[in-house]
């Protein structure tokens, strides 16, 4: 395989809910979800069964045609969220490509050349597509692969910063929670100022919900914390529940900017895929999410008291810990006691199955505890 991950020396094998078991017997408590992915965790029923009944009628179906998992999707994105129209694609980098061409194509139709820059912010990450790979605001992802496309910059989080940098701007492109610079969720004041002048401008507001979406901080979409409604929204990671699937929503404003031969995709929208997400979204009820609230004030509240944790950032289940020494470090010292964990730069993340028991949060933490007071 190919040299591009630092893997663990660990083969997963099986699971259970949000314990895993790997190759040789040793179980682990899943604080990952495979990287916020895996939202019901391992090996659940209704989503197996959603999965399997669809593999037992037909497995493709080309975008020439209908599939009824797809409109059924599609129907319960638009009716959760507000939304008019979706394009399905495999990944969040493919939801967050289409969005960015859609927003130059919505501002060329408007007003012609010339007004085709995207404004994303520093500390972003919306891809490894050339076009999202240039809008993550992160130096260090931009070695080696340049020139990048042009019209792209980032800049601080501040009102004040996408205002100078506005000139010729057709959108903004933001994650409300920023995952992979350290779990930092953007100021609702920020947001609520973003979301006013884009408006004022008629510049797009893209708001990137691949990883805080779906469930993830308590909310079904991360812009719901912050009492506005983006122009165009990107999801994927734990929309699947465990097989690739990427959409990206357009609300009213930009509903028919992409028409026949604008864009496409040959697997978007893949009939299993699309059943798997419907049995995850459909379940993602406002009854589940008050429980998702309520873990993650259980966990946070445990967390703020172990020694080591100098901070606790992020919003719901998708939470960051400002550590004292290496983030890695911890990370294979949970791992060799049996706990899951991610990191984010110099921070460890924490991103379990929304439905994690009550014991499997007690045991995850209980290890994470004890490797942080060493």
């Amino acid at each position: 395989m190919a040299e591009t991950f630092s893997r663990f020396p660990v083969a997963i094998e099986r699971g259970e809910g949000a314990t895993l078991c790997d190759s040789e017997g040793k179980a682990y408590i899943d604080f990952g979800s495979g990287i916020a992915v895996n939202i019901f965790g391992a090996n659940d029923e209704k989503w197996k069964a959603a999965v399997c009944d669809q593999l037992s009628r037909i497995q493709h179906v080309s975008n020439y045609y209908y599939s009824e998992p797809q409109l059924e999707l599609a129907e319960l994105l638009c009716f959760r969220t507000g939304a008019k129209r979706v394009f399905f694609g495999n990944s969040g980098a493919e939801a967050n490509e289409c969005a960015m061409k859609a927003a130059r194509k919505y501002s060329f139709d408007k007003y012609g050349e010339g007004r085709k820059k995207i404004i994303s912010l520093n500390g972003s990450f919306h891809g490894r597509t050339l076009f999202t790979l240039t809008a993550t605001g992160q130096e260090a992802m931009h070695r080696y692969f340049g020139p990048f496309v042009p019209e792209v910059v980032s800049v601080d989080a501040n009102i004040g910063a996408v205002k100078a940098a506005s000139e010729n701007a057709c959108a903004v492109l933001i994650e409300c929670v920023q995952g992979e610079s350290g779990v930092e969720a953007l100021d609702a004041g920020f947001v609520q100022a973003l979301r006013a002048f884009c408006t004022e401008r008629d510049i797009l507001l893209i708001c990137d919900e691949v990883q805080c979406g779906n469930g993830r901080t308590g909310k079904l979409y991360g812009y719901e914390h912050y009492g506005i409604l983006p122009d165009i929204m990107t999801t994927a990671k734990g929309l699947g529940g465990g097989l690739p699937i990427g959409a990206c929503l357009f609300f009213e404003k930009c509903e028919h900017t992409l028409q026949p031969g604008d864009h496409g995709s040959t697997f978007g929208g893949n009939p299993v895929c699309c059943a798997g997400a419907v049995s995850i979204l459909s379940r993602l009820t406002e009854d589940f999410l008050l429980e998702v609230q309520g873990k993650s004030e259980y966990m946070r509240a445990k967390l703020k008291g172990f020694d080591g944790v100098k901070r606790v950032s992020g919003l719901g289940l998708m939470i960051g810990l400002e550590v004292d020494g290496s983030s890695k470090e911890i990370a294979k010292k949970c791992l060799e006691k049996g706990l899951l964990v991610l990191t984010a730069h110099e921070k460890v993340r924490i991103v379990p199955p929304l439905n994690i028991t009550k014991t499997e949060m007690d045991e995850g933490l209980t290890i994470l505890r004890e490797v942080l007071r060493k």
